[in-house]
């Protein structure tokens, strides 16, 4: 059996374009062409999961509470846990990992300063945030959004406040310290955040 000479030369140019595409895409997403290259946890972009909503806290992926039964970590904690606490300093932008509307802006017990928004058969709660609303009840949100800042430990004027640090300030809610309590209910149940990202 004889090789046709036209074969040869087109074998040549496959395999010249191969090599190249399998060398030049990693390339390219080195400088951010191709962005599934990048892994989750990168902290310079704004993190996308597989089920498209956004990380909560860009730039903080500490987990310092997990979802599920805890020890309480202050007065007035429930032992189980409804969502995950993401470490970040105060004043921390937070964003919406989901668009919706906004059904809550207020102070949410032992929760603190929280944040609600709805999406169909979800709701976010972003918890422990500043008092000083960047949105409103009745307000729809673009995922990706800036909706509030992480707050302070400690917060004032809160009417029958019953939370307190060690020193008798009253405190955010139930909270050692600032930092995002984020959780989902799916049709009003608890669930897993993490099962989302």
């Amino acid at each position: 059996m004889k090789f046709n000479s036209f074969f040869i030369p087109v074998f040549f140019i496959l395999f010249i374009l191969i090599f190249s595409l399998s060398t030049f895409i990693p390339a390219l997403s080195e400088y951010g062409y191709v962005s599934s290259y990048y892994p989750n946890n990168y902290t310079n972009s704004i993190n996308i999961s597989s089920s498209n909503f956004i990380w909560p806290a860009p730039g903080y992926n500490k987990i310092t509470s997990y979802f599920g039964y805890r020890n309480a970590p202050t007065s007035g904690a429930g032992t189980y846990h409804g969502g995950i606490d993401i470490a970040a300093p105060t004043g921390s932008n937070i964003i919406a990992c989901s668009s919706g509307i906004v059904t809550f802006a207020d102070f949410y017990g032992a929760n603190g300063f929280t944040v609600k928004i709805e999406n169909g058969n979800l709701t976010f709660l972003y918890s422990h945030v500043s008092p000083t609303f960047l949105v409103h009840v009745g307000q729809y949100i673009n995922k990706g959004e800036v909706i509030a800042k992480v707050g302070p430990k400690n917060v004032y004027n809160v009417p029958n406040n019953p939370y307190k640090d060690s020193n008798g300030n009253p405190t955010n809610g139930a909270t050692t310290g600032a930092h995002l309590h984020f959780a989902i209910r799916k049709d009003g149940q608890a669930v897993n955040p993490l099962n989302y990202f």
